[in-house]
């Protein structure tokens, strides 16, 4: 995926060289020359275009039109540039409307899903950080995901890309739209826990990272009401005053040196079948 800006060479030449879809916004390529000359291209190859408009790029008259960046006013830019495509005879389109403000996204989203049945790239643009930028996406891409809107998303994060496709994956599972990997669910600590938790939880969060499973693992703060709270999950582990406990299914398996808690978990989930 490609994303190009201004220079429609770019466009050709990412295109060329074996991207399998690019990111345009046809009002800032230039002429309809150099749009057609996009477009040519992406036709020989069967390219999809992602017409990508956020609400940093709107046209003045749009802006002048309805005193300042809107929802409405995201959608009429990006319909009116995915237009200038199709009136060149392509329409292998994806269209993108992104926002920093969450709660204009998430209507610009509502608003053009009853206005085109092009795929929707999803997302909040300019999130922030990894910490608020998280919080943002997974409100954002929450309320409009579970509209039943969006086909690819992107969460953006200034970071680590790495942490955007991590935080993508744990919406998305959140949302029920994804499968498999191993979640995670660790209580608060309380004034019950017995174990340094949070270290704990981090390491298991770690530790699973790579397994292929698709399964639930709780990481609980004391033996008191831990097998209680993870018998939703599939494995647990609860801990506390020099002791821990194995947990499947709500039910205690098995007691071991807390010191072995993290291990023992380990061994069960290399060998989970």
């Amino acid at each position: 995926m490609a994303d190009i800006h201004f220079d429609y060479r770019m466009a050709i030449a990412a295109m060329e060289s074996g991207a399998d879809k690019i990111r345009i916004n046809p009002g800032n390529i230039g002429s309809a020359d150099r749009v057609r000359a996009v477009v040519s291209c992406a036709r020989e190859r069967g390219i999809p275009i992602r017409v990508g408009v956020n609400s940093g790029s709107l046209e003045k008259e749009i802006l002048e039109r309805n005193g300042g960046v809107t929802a409405e006013g995201l959608v009429e830019s990006a319909l009116l540039q995915a237009a200038r495509i199709e009136d060149l005879g392509y329409d292998n389109l994806v269209l993108s409307i992104k926002s920093s403000n969450v709660m204009m996204c998430a209507r610009a989203h509502q608003l053009i899903a009853e206005k085109t049945r092009y795929p929707l790239h999803v997302g909040i643009t300019e999130a922030g950080t990894v910490f608020s930028g998280n919080i943002k996406s997974a409100v954002g891409l929450g309320i409009i995901l579970s509209a039943g809107i969006g086909d690819t998303i992107r969460v953006s994060l200034t970071g680590d890309p790495v942490e955007e496709i991590k935080s993508a994956k744990m919406i998305l599972k959140t949302l029920g739209l994804r499968k498999g990997g191993v979640e995670v669910v660790s209580c608060p600590t309380c004034g019950r826990t017995r174990i340094d938790l949070i270290s704990l939880a981090n390491q298991v969060e770690t530790m699973v990272s790579g397994m292929d499973l698709d399964i639930k693992v709780a990481v609980m703060g004391c033996v008191v009401n831990g097998p209680g709270e993870a018998r939703e999950a599939d494995i647990g582990i609860a801990g506390g005053d020099g002791v821990g406990l194995l947990i499947k299914h709500g039910e205690v398996v098995r007691k071991v040196p807390e010191e072995e808690l993290l291990e023992v978990l380990r061994h069960e989930l290399e060998n989970w079948s």
